[in-house]
């Protein structure tokens, strides 16, 4: 087995490599830092990394000591006060340096400072999503034929040299050499006999005018075998590949966001910030992924990003407009049988009238049928209205793909982010 190590050096002569295995090895705390941060500060501002500080306890390296093996003599001193066996109390109070500087003041002692070093935006990002999937995600239809691999498709016998099969060109090679030696070599083999058996005669018995015929037809056959070429065109087998359409894994974010009257705007800001979490985790992690967004208050309309996130539009509110536009945009532009569908839904749980249960019945017919995962946010310090409750029967009947999860304050928004799109274990 062969090895490659890439001992090529960073910037300012860090090692890559160490690096990576530095983030890997206190992966937790790193983890646990980035969290902390996420809740700290605001969403948008993810210009920069993180200062990630751990305990000087907690990098401490495995040595190897020699130990005190063979015998010994040494003369150790007495004391009157102790015999073997006694126990003594701890030193109270201060002194005796130590530990990681944590605790109060002392004039007494000494400590070390945390170990602190920064990670990048990149790393910061890695490890907010790590852990992180779209729920479901199944391999479609073609999609107009485009995404195509390279497959294997049997041998030929024409190709360019860096597509030779070696080894069905070196078996076609000895193939042909037993075939067209074959003859030549049982008859050389008849005559060794015969020359062995001929030499191994009494001197008196020999005959040397056949040893001399059987040698220089030995010596013909052989050149005749050596002849044949070790290799021929006609040996050369190259591999095939064609172009074989591939399913496709694309998929489409619906992300349907309440802008109604009832919204206030500490509940928008937080709906905001939840859905740029979820759209920077899809940008970085998956490639062909669509997103459309949609603003609903009486009324729903598609918009762009801009207006989605910035619009001051307001009105009263009807959820189940929003549902019904998310169901015909899927039937115009985005076949299921092409498409992985996903709709995140962050609301109030306030809405008009009776038309919480036409979102379940909505959901239960018509929607969720066509849907790989259904994530809807409450954003409310309240107890949960009509909505959720409708919703509750949805789940019950969709365990695997819909989820609810409440956000009362900021503090909500990542942990509640993480529980709806985490990994799975298989």
């Amino acid at each position: 087995m062969s090895f490659v190590i890439d001992r090529r050096l960073s910037g300012k002569n860090k090692s890559a490599v160490n690096r990576q295995r530095f983030l890997r090895r206190y992966r937790e705390h790193i983890k646990k830092a980035v969290t902390d941060a996420v809740n700290r500060r605001s969403i948008t501002d993810l210009e920069h990394g993180e200062k990630i500080n751990i305990p000087t306890k907690d990098i401490n390296e495995p040595v190897f000591q020699q130990g005190q093996g063979g015998n010994r003599e040494m003369v150790s001193p007495g004391n009157k006060e102790f015999q073997q066996g006694d126990r003594f109390r701890r030193p109270q109070g201060g002194g005796g340096g130590g530990g990681s500087g944590e605790g109060n003041a002392s004039n007494q002692g000494e400590g070390e400072d945390d170990f602190s070093f920064s990670i990048t935006k990149d790393e910061f990002l890695e490890f907010m999503f790590d852990g992180l999937e779209l729920p479901n995600l199944m391999r479609k239809q073609f999609k107009d034929m485009e995404a195509t691999k390279l497959v294997r498709a049997g041998i030929v016998k024409d190709g360019t040299p860096a597509k030779m099969n070696i080894v069905r060109s070196m078996r076609n090679a000895h193939a042909r050499r037993r075939a067209m030696t074959g003859k030549s070599r049982r008859r050389l083999k008849e005559l060794l006999a015969e020359l062995e058996e001929e030499q191994s005669k009494d001197e008196l018995l020999r005959n040397p005018v056949r040893i001399s015929e059987l040698e220089q037809e030995i010596e013909q056959l052989r050149h005749k075998i050596d002849k044949v070429p070790f290799l021929d065109t006609y040996d050369l087998r190259y591999n095939n590949f064609r172009q074989e359409p591939q399913p496709s894994n694309q998929a489409v974010m619906f992300c349907l966001m309440d802008v109604s009257g009832s919204m206030t705007q500490a509940h928008k800001d937080m709906a905001k910030r939840f859905f740029i979490l979820l759209y920077l985790f899809l940008e970085r992690n998956y490639q062909k992924i669509e997103v459309v967004f949609i603003r609903h208050h009486t009324s729903a309309k598609e918009v762009d990003e801009e207006e989605f996130f910035y619009s001051r539009e307001t009105g009263g509110t009807i959820v189940s407009s929003a549902i019904r536009l998310a169901q015909e945009v899927i039937e115009k532009r985005f076949p299921t049988n092409e498409w992985n569908i996903y709709i995140a839904q962050a609301s109030d749980g306030d809405n008009w009238d009776d038309d919480s249960t036409n979102c379940s019945q909505i959901l239960v017919k018509e929607l969720m049928p066509l849907v790989q995962y259904f994530a809807y946010v409450e954003i409310t310090p309240h107890a949960h209205q009509a909505l959720w409750e409708e919703y509750t029967g949805v789940q019950a009947r969709y365990p695997d793909s819909f989820a609810m999860e409440q956000i009362v304050s900021e503090a909500d928004i990542y942990p509640v982010f993480r529980e709806l799109f985490r990994r799975k274990e298989a």
